[in-house]
């Protein structure tokens, strides 16, 4: 069979891999205070002119969804170009309806689609979707893959965990409730947060890049021990020698098999801001 392999734009994918390993990539909307909305595509220039814009922006834009007709077309899309079927991992649905639009889209259309939803957001997406482009290459088929992708998600295999430079944004994008104590004097802090069950939960509030850094691989730590075989996707929001740093530091305590640098798109920097960094992780081995 030959599928498609589908993400939404949360899913910090790096550039390289769109054609490597056939994926393509469905945009969410940023919805800017004038009411203006643009796709969140991911092209490398306009996600640095993103960077440069929401800095300068006097409130932070709100962001939507892709519809279900956007879906629909992608699907059709695929079938007219020769697709058997299509295979979407999609942000976590307590995140965002991204994932109904892309079922409801799957029941119109005349081409199988099978709809995951990860569970995750940022570069912790990419992961699963490569595992599953891998073992399709090998000969597995959709069921088995699937099957696959769910074992490893319940055993926790994929990861998203980030800091915050700016918690600002976070607050003004309506997810105070969801953070009672971490909004107070937060000059210079750095808020550490983690997806856990499809939930975006911060764990601690540090001062500084280093600590914050030492704060992520804590976080790491707690079911994945030291010299674990990990792959890796660092990601940041305009902020690439904070990720190096990131990187650098979880060299010296786990074993990074492969590892790649990507910018953070336009609707997760919306909601995290500018100087955000943080790594998504899968988890091949732990050690014992």
């Amino acid at each position: 069979m030959k599928v498609k392999i589908l993400v939404d734009s949360t899913a910090d994918v790096p550039f390289s891999w769109m054609e490597k390993y056939d994926m393509d990539s469905i945009p969410l909307y940023v919805v800017w205070e004038d009411g203006k909305s643009e796709p969140d595509e991911r092209k490398p220039e306009e996600i640095m002119n993103f960077y440069k814009r929401i800095r300068e922006a006097g409130s932070v834009p709100k962001t939507s969804q892709p519809s279900v007709e956007d879906f629909k077309k992608r699907y059709l899309k695929y079938k007219e170009e020769g697709y058997d079927a299509v295979l979407v991992l999609t942000l976590s649905s307590k995140l965002s309806g991204t994932y109904n639009s892309a079922v409801l889209a799957s029941k119109e259309v005349d081409i199988p689609v099978y709809v995951v939803d990860t569970l995750l957001a940022s570069g912790a997406i990419p992961l699963p979707a490569r595992v599953a482009r891998e073992m399709l290459e090998n000969g597995a088929t959709i069921e088995e893959v699937l099957k696959k992708l769910d074992e490893r998600m319940k055993n926790k295999d994929f990861k998203a965990i980030f800091y915050v430079s700016d918690f600002d944004y976070l607050v003004k994008g309506g997810r105070v409730s969801k953070f009672q104590g971490f909004v107070g004097n937060l000059l210079k802090i750095r808020v550490c947060l983690h997806i856990e069950n499809g939930e975006l939960i911060p764990y601690r509030k540090v001062r500084g890049d280093k600590k914050a850094i030492e704060a992520l691989i804590e976080k790491l730590r707690e079911d994945t021990p030291e010299g674990s075989k990990l792959r890796v996707i660092g990601v940041h929001a305009d902020n690439e020698a904070g990720v190096v740093e990131l990187l650098n530091a979880l060299r010296r305590s786990y074993e990074v098999v492969d590892e790649i640098i990507s910018t953070m798109g336009k609707v997760i920097t919306t909601h995290v801001g500018p100087g955000t960094v943080g790594f998504g992780i899968e988890v091949l081995e732990r050690k014992r």
